[in-house]
């Protein structure tokens, strides 16, 4: 322990929290300045900052033109379940599950939907096999599993031509991971991920065929008024052009609209994909030189970009969860990282964020005191 020297630098931001994440680099509340603080988001320039976060996320993301972009309520949780209340039912179901979120909205399908669903669940480090899977039948999924650090490595196993609606949970992947349009029928993420803006808020963007489902089948049990996307038999077009269920806080729209724009000054989507790809690489590399340490995902094509889930390896560790929760608290002590225990439902191990406002410099300067709080654990067992 004595002969253990401390790195000598620290990140300058250490915050590698999965959720709320990091803000934008450089981020200050003056930034906000523009926000229609006291005004009605039902007001002309309420409407006009709501229009715009829903178009800059078009144009960033790359959404079709006869897409839906939608704001609700209640984050990303409030995005799946209004897709889930509001849609399934009509078609047979599928839930597929490799983390604890997806095996959330597994248990809310069959649970309290009662549908009589078929339900595949990977275990912790990989994913579902979607050869397996029958794209006639409805299909709910997360892209990016938050807690497990495995993602779907691309849309190619999913048919563009299909009977039923893909559901896709996206919320730690959009904005940093190519996303097929053509094979996702419902797509939902909050703000509070990749762009590490404000919770409380999620988006839902539906295709065409999403929409017709809507205006065409009606689910066998009540929808609370915060799920309701049509009314008389149509979709209500407002929720997608700037006007919301319930009321929006105007101060984190524009935390997301200043967000946004940053995301267009560093490339796009494009350039949001290499720094989130570039900072997990750096992560990837470390593992690769000290065998202690490991990605938690099994297949290196399906490891994510954002949540890195780590698991530590040693023979020499006695109480696998005890001793991971120790290098992440020494590593908080020291202000070198926050945030960075796994999971309470994943395997012991840490969870690095590295999504695109991180910089990689800040993860260069984090991995040192992992291994630093590593071998002082080891020392001190």
């Amino acid at each position: 322990m004595s002969d253990l020297q401390t790195p000598a630098a620290r990140p300058a931001n250490p915050r590698f929290s999965s959720g709320p994440c990091a803000k934008i680099p450089g981020f200050s509340l003056s930034m906000l300045s523009d926000a229609p603080l006291g005004r009605s988001h039902r007001a002309a320039v309420g409407k006009a900052k709501l229009a715009e976060a829903i178009d800059l996320t078009r144009q960033i993301l790359g959404v079709p033109a006869d897409y839906r972009i939608g704001i609700v309520p209640a984050s990303d949780t409030g995005a799946v379940e209004m897709a889930m209340w509001s849609l399934l039912g009509a078609r047979p179901v599928e839930m597929l599950a490799w983390e604890s979120f997806g095996e959330g909205w597994v248990s809310d399908a069959v649970k309290q939907l009662k549908l009589d669903a078929k339900v595949k669940i990977a275990p912790y480090g990989q994913i579902v096999d979607f050869a397996t899977v029958d794209f006639d039948s409805d299909v709910v999924f997360t892209w990016n599993g938050t807690t497990s650090g495995c993602r779907l490595p691309n849309g190619d196993t999913i048919p563009a031509t299909r009977a039923g609606l893909t559901i896709c949970d996206a919320t730690s992947a959009a904005f940093a991971m190519d996303l097929p349009w053509d094979k996702l029928d419902v797509t939902t993420f909050s703000w509070q991920k990749v762009l590490g803006g404000e919770g409380a808020h999620g988006m839902l963007i539906l295709s065409p065929r999403a929409v017709e489902r809507l205006e065409s089948y009606s689910p066998a049990w009540p929808l609370p008024k915060i799920f309701r996307l049509t009314a008389k038999g149509k979709l209500i077009e407002g929720i997608f052009s700037g006007e919301t269920i319930n009321t929006p806080s105007m101060l984190a729209v524009e935390d997301y609209l200043v967000a946004l724009k940053w995301a267009q000054s560093v490339g796009g989507l494009a350039g949001l994909i290499a720094r989130a790809s570039a900072n997990a690489q750096t992560v990837w590399d470390f593992c690769a030189a000290n065998p202690w340490i490991t990605n938690l995902a099994e297949v290196p094509a399906t490891a994510s970009t954002t949540s890195v889930c780590l698991k530590f390896t040693d023979p020499r560790i006695k109480d696998g969860a005890a001793f991971a929760k120790a290098v992440a608290k020494r590593i908080e002590k020291a202000g070198a990282g926050f945030d960075m225990g796994a999971y309470r439902d994943a395997p012991p191990g840490l969870r690095i964020w590295c999504g695109s406002t991180v910089e990689t410099s800040d993860v260069q300067a984090l991995l040192p005191w992992i291994a630093y709080a590593f071998q002082a654990e080891i020392a001190a067992q």
